[in-house]
């Protein structure tokens, strides 16, 4: 990337972040109070009202569950946001697609870094909440960095196909919404995978997601190793689907002016 696109990139990112929040009176704070109120929400109705436990551990504190919960649902947000922001980036920014010379690639890519920056605030958060509970965060925590990066490389490449298919059928934003919802709960963010059917588990096998929100509880909640096979795989298929997404978005963005 030149440095004319990174500076680019970054005034996108900041002018995203701002617009989100302008006007309101608690500002970029409804970055951290939203998620930790759908945590909380979500812990008592689970721990609480379904009486759920994580695992075999009867013994599971709310606070651990909570914090279980949090670390899930803070990758699934990252992956969720990317996913129904992308579909009408190009819509939303026509007077930039009018531009000859405007790198168009650059709108989905600040949409993955806002996005990330939102991640890394509950990330700040989720450590905070983990060194108060256990007095201590595991060196494990070192390995973050290469466990979000399938989903990251992920995210890149749909970020840039959803883009360029948005702009031409408006109806696939609806679409990615369902699609989000289901794999919310498709995803081992409310129970492990353990307590799932073994008949039903390659649903979870076969989502991406499920090994990295199992990663990430790995190396920032108890302390373990992450699964490096996946690492490596996942990685590969990463990098795979962002050739791909932008291969789709330059062969597409063609025809976006004809569209708009």
């Amino acid at each position: 990337m030149s440095i004319q696109r990174f500076n680019l990139l970054k005034q996108l990112v900041r002018r995203d972040v701002a617009a989100r929040y302008k006007g309101s009176y608690l500002g970029i704070l409804w970055t951290m109070i939203v998620p930790l109120l759908m945590m909380v929400v979500y812990t008592f109705v689970f721990s609480v009202v379904f009486e759920a436990r994580w695992g075999n551990s009867s013994g599971s504190s709310k606070v651990e569950f909570a914090l279980i919960i949090f670390s899930g649902m803070m990758v699934f947000n990252f992956f969720s946001e990317v996913l129904n922001r992308s579909t009408n980036i190009i819509i939303s920014n026509v007077n930039y697609v009018k531009k000859v010379l405007f790198p168009l690639e650059v709108l989905p890519s600040s949409i993955v870094v806002s996005a990330l920056i939102h991640a890394l605030i509950n990330l700040v958060i989720l450590l905070i909440a983990i060194l108060l509970a256990n007095g201590t965060i595991h060196l494990t925590v070192l390995f973050l960095p290469i466990v979000l990066l399938p989903v990251i490389l992920m995210c890149f490449g749909l970020s840039w196909f959803l883009a360029a298919i948005g702009t031409y059928v408006r109806d696939i934003i609806y679409v990615i919404n369902i699609i989000t919802s289901a794999l919310m709960f498709l995803s081992p963010i409310f129970y492990p995978i353990t307590a799932v059917p073994e008949s039903l588990r390659f649903l979870f096998y076969i989502n991406p997601l499920s090994y990295t929100v199992e990663d990430v509880r790995k190396v920032l909640l108890w302390g373990q190793v992450p699964d490096f096979g996946w690492l490596l795989t996942g990685s590969l298929i990463g990098m795979l689907i962002a050739v791909f997404g932008y291969i789709c978005f330059r062969k597409l963005r063609r025809g976006f002016s004809d569209v708009l």
